[in-house]
């Protein structure tokens, strides 16, 4: 088992300029990376995802949906966003196109869904008019059931696969009364969901048949994975999860497989009470791939193919929240050979990590005043 504890041992090369952008060279184990500011004045940013014909567009978790430009301009709020419960971790979170996105413009935005009985993690999907102003006949394809009295713990991570299902991460809903449905199977409550892209239920999911499970189910026993990839030479999808005090987790999902959550985990509760009896995980229930401690509070997840950074080619970048770092993580297989904790002196909470087509890799910052940086080879 491959756990690490982290520690901050990257130095700057420049300060913080008076406003505030950032505009630094950092000296990484394999190179020197520049650290700017693309854009900023974003509102709490947490999903990020690039338009084919220039762009991207941004969620702000309020409930904003934003065109940024290649120049880094924002623009105004897109009209048609669904309602969302913006409250503590709540919100409009995640954001990923159509695989077939420049034929039918579709965009899925996962969101904390209002309803009776409290919210839930939900995705919705809409047409992006060519103005990029507007999302139309926005249909919800997915709501996370049951809906419960909570603002924590929403997971919300959407990932198309090479076949074009749909990947959604969704959370335990944190309280101690809710977190037990994450090893129950009539509850989406801290799974990762696989959906067709119109809301449908593959045929192959593996419960599908099963009277006593929820048909969208694809794994099950996650505590909040906050970030979701798919292995770009092996096509399976990947997730990090925050753990409780400690024992944040990096994952390969299967089908059908039980990841622990409450019953394992090398975290323990805040208080300091042990949660998991016994060293390791018990039989049927599936040991993480790493494991850190102390928490970084991991969210958004890359495996970089770019050539802006050859040297980091096949490596994993995700960002820390609490740790306000990016983590590169190095892979044999299964295997981490090693990790190296990035640009900590910047004190920012890093939600989303996104390559760009130009090779670069592209932060998102959790902040009042969100930025979203760029890394280029120095």
């Amino acid at each position: 088992m491959h756990k690490r504890i982290f520690a901050a041992v990257l130095c700057s090369t420049a300060f913080l300029t008076p406003a505030l952008a950032v505009d630094q060279v950092f000296e990484t184990e394999l190179g020197a990376v520049h650290v700017g500011t693309f854009a900023e004045g974003l509102s709490h940013p947490w999903g990020l995802t690039f338009l084919p014909d220039g762009g991207m567009l941004v969620t702000e978790r309020e409930g904003n949906l934003r065109f940024v430009s290649d120049a880094g301009e924002v623009g105004e709020p897109i009209a048609g966003i669904p309602d969302v419960d913006a409250r503590r971790q709540g919100g409009l979170l995640d954001v990923a196109l159509d695989p077939e996105f420049e034929i039918n413009r579709l965009v899925y935005l996962s969101y904390a869904e209002p309803g009776d009985g409290g919210n839930s993690t939900a995705v919705a999907r809409g047409t992006l008019n060519d103005e990029l102003t507007e999302l139309a006949n926005v249909e919800v394809i997915f709501s996370q059931q049951p809906k419960v009295d909570s603002q924590q713990h929403f997971g919300s991570r959407l990932v198309f696969d090479n076949d074009g299902y749909l990947f959604i991460t969704t959370g335990d809903r944190s309280a101690a009364q809710f977190r037990g449905m994450a090893q129950e199977l009539d509850s989406h409550i801290g799974t990762i969901i696989r959906i067709n892209a119109d809301g449908s239920v593959p045929d192959d999911n593996p419960f599908v048949g099963d009277e006593a499970a929820l048909d969208e189910i694809w794994s099950y026993g996650h505590r909040n994975p906050q970030g979701m990839a798919m292995h770009p030479d092996t096509g399976e999808i990947w997730a990090n999860e925050h753990g409780p005090r400690g024992g944040d987790e990096l994952n390969r999902i299967e089908a059908g497989v039980n990841y622990g959550w409450p019953i394992a985990t090398y975290g323990v509760e805040y208080s300091g009470q042990e949660i998991m009896e016994g060293e390791s995980f018990p039989e049927g229930m599936r040991e993480p791939i790493a494991h850190w401690t102390p928490s970084p509070a991991f969210s958004g997840f890359l495996f970089y193919t770019g050539d802006e950074f050859p040297y980091w080619q096949g490596h994993a970048f995700m960002g820390a929240l609490a740790g306000t770092s990016v983590v590169r993580v190095e892979l044999d297989g299964d295997n981490v050979v090693a990790d190296e904790f990035l640009f900590t002196d910047l004190g920012l909470r890093i939600r989303d990590v996104r390559q760009g087509p130009d090779g670069a890799i592209y932060l998102l910052t959790d902040e009042s005043n969100g930025e979203i940086l760029r890394l280029s080879a120095q």
